[in-house]
């Protein structure tokens, strides 16, 4: 065997040990890592249909409207049952259960489920509740375990084959105008930080091995937010815990929940979309009427005036923006893509999205398309750039049921929950 042939069996060898032992692109929490909404570059199907890059379909044992999060070959899903799953014959209360489903990767197929029985004070099905139902929150996973936040019935978390390691109460109150639960968990150092708004009006810190509550941080401002936090990091190194309430946005320390900085945010008094950072800025949408702001993280007590770096009157009621290069994009509720510019806040582009209906989804951006999901018409693909391209629009089967989640994006593949099914959409 020549030298060259030798070298270039020895780096194709060393080529794919690096291939095996480097760790897979996980989506282990709400919108991805770090919440951002941004996923790796792999080359992501941009079009699909019940025949076309469709790798499994699997119906799940309930409704719900959390997103799923993936580690190495397994995906997870919460569901529920027993409870709330037909609109004209409800049933009893006390039969609603919320199941935690683990499925392997590679065929869809269900590995276990782990039920967790709801408290006789959960909400009644009626009003907004019927909208999303009682799996709302999406898990998170650091590896080891995986943790989900259950309303009323607490915060859990389970390892790796199911086993419930332990149970922890977060409030039993109702949100506002019996809207129920919808902000999810997130992980910090030690820490699961519970946004149990609806529950307590109040941020509460576990700690990850044993349940216990290290710290709690209450106000009335959490009454009206559906908006899951956010760790930022600062340009001195150091992190903070932020997230945009009713009104305002709050810098909280996430190693024992003091209370930081606030400034003015978006002025309304109900929040649903989850903030997103980049260079030490907060950018926040929100509000019936819409509206945005940027935010430099820092400072203490009220930053408004020295810490605002601008300020808009257009934004999105539920759905979460993504930040991709220099420009912030998001699709409203009502089908309206937008593009702005992080520097200034300018309006870049306002497109409505053709039939797309109502969304609850976030926008996700993978591999320079945007990906929207409405809830009844389809996933909408477009280009991640600052001028608005339409790039295609996906529906799978017809029975697919509504999709209020925000798809999760790994390793080429992308996780579609609507609430009969799961769907894993890569190229074939």
């Amino acid at each position: 065997m020549s030298r060259l042939v030798l070298i270039s069996v020895i780096l194709a060898s060393l080529v794919d040990l690096v291939s095996k032992t480097l760790p897979a692109a996980d989506w282990p929490q709400f919108r991805g890592p770090g919440g951002s909404g941004v996923a790796d570059d792999r080359d992501y199907p941009t079009t699909w249909s019940a025949t076309e890059n469709v790798v499994w379909r699997n119906e799940l044992p309930g409704p719900g409207a959390s997103s799923p999060i993936t580690l190495g070959e397994r995906v997870f899903v919460t569901c529920y049952r027993g409870y709330g799953v037909n609109r004209s014959t409800p049933g009893e209360l006390s039969q609603l259960e919320r199941v935690l489903i683990c499925l392997n990767r590679a065929d869809g197929k269900i590995i276990w489920e782990s039920p967790v029985k709801g408290t006789s004070d959960e909400d009644r099905y009626q009003g907004q509740i019927q909208s999303h139902g009682y799996a709302t929150s999406t898990p998170a996973t650091d590896g080891t375990r995986v943790y989900v936040f259950f309303g009323k019935a607490g915060v859990l978390a389970f390892d790796l084959n199911g086993k419930q390691l332990w149970q922890t109460s977060v409030g039993n109150g109702s949100a506002q105008m019996g809207w129920g639960q919808g902000t999810s968990v997130i992980l910090y150092k030690n820490l699961v930080i519970v946004p149990a708004f609806a529950e307590s009006k109040a941020m509460v810190a576990l700690d990850k091995e044993t349940g216990k509550q290290v710290w709690k941080t209450d106000a009335d401002g959490f009454g009206g937010c559906w908006s899951s936090p956010t760790i930022v990091d600062l340009p001195d190194g150091k992190q903070e815990l932020v997230v945009s309430v009713p009104y305002e946005i709050w810098g909280i320390d996430p190693n024992n929940g003091d209370f930081l900085w606030f400034a003015e945010g978006v002025k309304e008094g109900v929040i649903s979309p989850m903030l997103v950072s980049q260079n030490g800025i907060v950018y926040a949408i929100g509000g019936r009427q819409g509206g945005a702001v940027a935010i430099r993280v820092g400072g203490r007590d009220d930053v408004t005036k020295t810490h605002t770096v601008w300020r808009k009157d257009f934004g999105s009621y539920v759905t979460s923006p993504v930040l991709f290069g220099d420009h912030l994009y998001w699709v409203s509720d009502r089908g309206i893509a937008f593009c702005v510019k992080t520097a200034d806040g300018e309006q870049v582009y306002r497109e409505r999205l053709a039939d797309a209906g109502q969304l609850y989804s976030s926008v996700v951006v993978a591999n320079g398309r945007l990906f929207a999901a409405s809830r009844e018409n389809g996933t909408y693909v477009y280009a991640a750039k600052p001028q608005f391209e339409s790039v295609a629009r996906n529906a799978v089967d017809e029975d697919a049921g509504t999709c209020n989640a925000t798809p999760a994006f790994s390793n080429g593949q992308m996780f579609l929950r609507t609430n009969r099914y799961l769907y894993c959409i890569a190229r074939k």
